[in-house]
């Protein structure tokens, strides 16, 4: 690999992490799981493992993950590529500059201006920093079953809709 292909990965790991507002992690031992990110400083920072915010499954200070970046307008996968974790220590610079990006694109937060003491003494801050492999995508679509969640909306219907919605209109 030549210098100039190191380059370009480079820039297009950066340029379609700073695009996507999701990306794909996967983490030691854990499967690939969707998260909200932001770029900051040469990486991908994300918060989680608290009430209210997104897991961190297999996300360990010092591993490696590896990170699926999303197309923003198809969907589609644009690059894989790992990246080395570290958990940022609440109230350092670091996790001071990370946290003052990310509370920006936190979304629905229900404790609006103390979002930031919530997230020192309940969650995590990741950095994500590339180290410059990327991943060669795969030949298959990778679909998968989605993960168990007490987020569901599959419920029988009520009874008396098929009467709403089988009703004649009144002439």
């Amino acid at each position: 690999m030549t210098v100039t292909d190191t380059l370009l990965d480079r820039a297009l790991v950066e340029e379609a992490t700073k695009k996507s507002g999701l990306i794909w992690v996967q983490g030691t031992g854990a499967p690939s799981r969707a998260l909200w990110h932001v770029w900051h400083e040469g990486a991908a920072c994300v918060v989680g493992d608290g009430p209210g915010e997104q897991p961190l499954p297999g996300l360990v200070d010092g591993a490696e993950a590896v990170v699926t970046v999303r197309s923003k307008d198809k969907g589609g996968r644009l690059t894989t590529w790992t990246a080395k974790v570290t958990e940022l220590a609440p109230g350092s610079p670091a996790w001071e500059a990370a946290v003052a990006e990310l509370k920006g694109k936190r979304l629905n937060a229900p404790d609006g201006e103390a979002m930031p003491e919530r997230w020192s003494r309940e969650c995590r801050v990741l950095r994500l920093e590339p180290t410059g492999a990327t991943v060669p995508l795969p030949d298959s679509s990778l679909a998968a079953a989605p993960l168990p969640s007490p987020a569901v909306t599959r419920r029988p219907i009520p009874a008396g809709l098929p009467r709403l919605l089988l009703k004649k209109r009144k002439r």
